[in-house]
């Protein structure tokens, strides 16, 4: 286990691939990739990257100060702390399904000196009503009816129903999805806090490095509705509809279409 202190709080992160490797700063939504979950991200960053993963404040293994707003600006300079610490600098910054992106933003946006790139799945630059209700939705549900409930609950708005029918034991349980949560409703709320606070609209023309939107047409919480603003507000922003993608890039074929996506778009970015 590898422990920052920042303040009052100890962030948890880990450090995979050779260091003569470039680059790449990995994030997730509710959870991370960290405690032996580093397989679940992309194959092409793990197989040809140095890849830093870590846990968000109160999520895994690091603690939080409660007295302290929770906001995505706040985990994005989390996030430059930790690029300090390791003096890394030019950056690939992907973030995935959800609120890693939306760090990233903020990351970018504040040291832009450090990021390199910016790869963003699943994300919003705000919270319209529909985004509020169901983010507070899944909240409410953690908190009232306990984790297995909420669990089922995301994982079948978050998976296609093939994929879901097809992995239904392995997505569930204690070692299932999102279980960085269990027994966190309380770390879960202060998330979502920061997801539902989270407004980039007038800053998104301060992205200036190479930027990447995915777009997913059958995603019920992030689809196009959330992240077309991205593409349209960020200079030269690039992005991709996939009709068929849900909010969780799972199975064989879409991540290795995924992977194919990575490597065209960060093979290209200017050194």
């Amino acid at each position: 286990m590898t422990l920052f202190q920042r303040g009052d709080v100890t962030l948890h992160y880990e450090v995979h691939g050779d260091d003569s490797r470039e680059k790449v700063l990995c994030m997730g939504g509710w959870g991370s990739f960290c405690h032996g979950r580093f397989n679940d991200a992309p194959r092409y960053i793990r197989e040809n990257f140095q890849v830093l993963i870590w846990d968000y404040r109160g999520v895994g293994s690091s603690t939080d100060d409660p007295t302290k707003a929770m906001s995505m600006g706040l985990l994005g300079s989390d996030a430059a702390a930790l690029l300090d610490h390791l003096g890394w600098t030019r950056v690939h910054v992907v973030g995935l399904v959800g609120m890693g992106a939306c760090v990233g933003q903020e990351l970018t946006i504040a040291r832009p000196e450090l990021v390199r790139s910016l790869l963003m799945t699943g994300t919003w630059a705000f919270v319209d009503k529909t985004l509020r209700d169901q983010l507070e939705l899944f909240r409410d549900v953690h908190q009232t009816m306990g984790f297995e409930v909420f669990q089922r609950f995301v994982a079948a708005f978050s998976f296609t129903g093939e994929f879901y029918d097809e992995h239904h034991d392995r997505l569930l349980g204690p070692n299932g999805a999102w279980g960085d949560l269990s027994g966190k409703a309380d770390a879960h709320a202060r998330l979502v806090e920061a997801c539902l606070s989270h407004d980039t609209r007038d800053r998104l023309d301060q992205i200036t490095c190479p930027t990447f939107v995915l777009h997913a047409g059958i995603d019920p919480v992030t689809s196009p509705r959330t992240t077309m603003p991205l593409q349209e507000g960020i200079p030269g922003c690039q992005g991709e509809l996939w009709p068929e993608l849900s909010h969780v890039i799972a199975g064989r074929d879409l991540k290795m279409r995924f992977d194919g996506v990575l490597k065209k778009f960060l093979e290209n970015c200017p050194p």
